[in-house]
């Protein structure tokens, strides 16, 4: 045996232990990383949102859209 093999069952359960708090402790990393990657994802989408809905207005399509909507309301299409 290496000196680093548990010699008794209270060394095992310490090498149990340690091992589980690692294993925890990554998983808790990656989990912090995914949902920041989430977030970012999220802030990415609200500011295309924005741009596209910013690009309609200087194209005039909102407009244009409102008055599509108006007409097909008023039934003089």
């Amino acid at each position: 045996m290496s000196e680093k093999d548990p010699k008794t069952s209270q060394d095992l359960t310490v090498v149990v232990q340690t091992l589980l708090q690692q294993m925890q402790d990554k998983f808790q990393t990656m989990s912090d990383q995914i949902i920041g990657r989430i977030d970012e994802m999220s802030t990415r989408i609200d500011d295309l949102e924005k741009n596209i809905s910013d690009l309609m207005t200087q194209a005039g399509l909102e407009e244009l859209e409102e008055d599509i909507k108006v007409t097909e309301t008023s039934g003089t299409a």
